[in-house]
């Protein structure tokens, strides 16, 4: 009897270097989570954002691996490609962070008081923390972009980049509703104005990208991201500049960290948070100008 099954299932999806990155993706990530859950335990809006990462992330791997295996992908109206690729580098954004978060507020040397047990659960999980974020990192090299190879945006250096200067943008929101004080001085409110637009404007490119809607543009897609991160580099030059003289020169701030400020609630804090990840979202920008100029886009892959 000739079998009907076979060819409608793609066994590649779970063979291939690609498609065990991800079965170990989801292993580790239902270990990790399993193990917080079961004895280790968290809390707090730390605690709560690890698990909010390896749970997010198992169920979209899970979701990848049953649509690439059944097909079902392309049923979807989504250019699968960029959508692979963002969610890689997203995730291996995000679970990198869960594996420093964890083990940062959770995990000591002692067994007082937690006990002994819950001590080595939370070690262990730690341990699967990280290789989650080890399998991720896997999946984006082996799917980025080769030199000369026509790919999906996303897979590309310039596509990458997109997720992590957003991703870098979360982190400097974050700083700014802890207390910075940016609405002190005009200057800061500008800087935050351009923090907010960049992110805006990448996030929209990375959903057209990944949506595979580009070509219905009535405006050359490519040429239009080039020319945003072009100023996208002269706009957080801008706030490079300003927001350090705002906050850090004795005129308008404090060049030193205040000695009564208190841990944790300093807005002293906050805008150094905020200063160091402006220069590294610059920098971010700077690099992504950098390899537009050498890449090809394709929407459809």
């Amino acid at each position: 009897m000739e079998s009907t099954g076979g060819p409608y299932l793609n066994t590649a999806a779970v063979t291939s270097p690609v498609g065990i990155a991800r079965l170990l993706q989801m292993t580790f990530g239902c270990t990790t989570f399993s193990l917080v859950a079961h004895q280790a335990g968290f809390s707090a809006a730390y605690g709560t954002f690890c698990m909010f990462v390896w749970t997010f992330c198992f169920a979209i791997t899970v979701f990848i691996i049953a649509c690439e295996f059944t097909h079902l992908h392309s049923c979807l109206s989504l250019s699968w490609g960029n959508f692979t690729a963002a969610f890689a580098m997203l995730a291996t954004l995000m679970s990198v962070t869960a594996a420093v978060i964890y083990p940062l507020y959770f995990v000591q040397v002692g067994c007082y008081p937690i006990g002994c047990e819950v001590r080595d659960f939370r070690i262990a999980a730690s341990v699967f923390a990280g290789l989650l974020f080890v399998a991720y990192a896997a999946e984006v090299f082996l799917t980025r972009a080769k030199p000369g190879q026509v790919t999906s945006y996303m897979a590309t250096i310039s596509g990458l980049l997109k997720i992590v200067q957003a991703f870098v943008a979360c982190i400097i929101f974050g700083a700014l509703v802890n207390d910075s004080q940016y609405s002190k001085y005009v200057a800061t409110q500008w800087c935050v104005a351009v923090y907010s637009f960049c992110f805006v404007v990448t996030v929209v490119v990375v959903a057209f990208s990944v949506t595979g809607k580009t070509a219905l543009l009535w405006f050359p897609f490519e040429r239009s991201v080039v020319i945003y991160t072009f100023g996208a580099v002269l706009l957080y030059m801008s706030a490079a500049v300003i927001w350090p003289v705002f906050c850090f020169d004795s005129k308008y701030g404090s060049p030193q960290r205040p000695s009564l400020c208190a841990k944790g609630k300093c807005p002293w804090d906050s805008q150094l948070v905020i200063a160091i990840f402006t220069y590294v979202n610059l920098l971010l920008y700077v690099l992504d100008l950098a390899y537009s100029q050498r890449i090809r886009f394709v929407s459809h892959l």
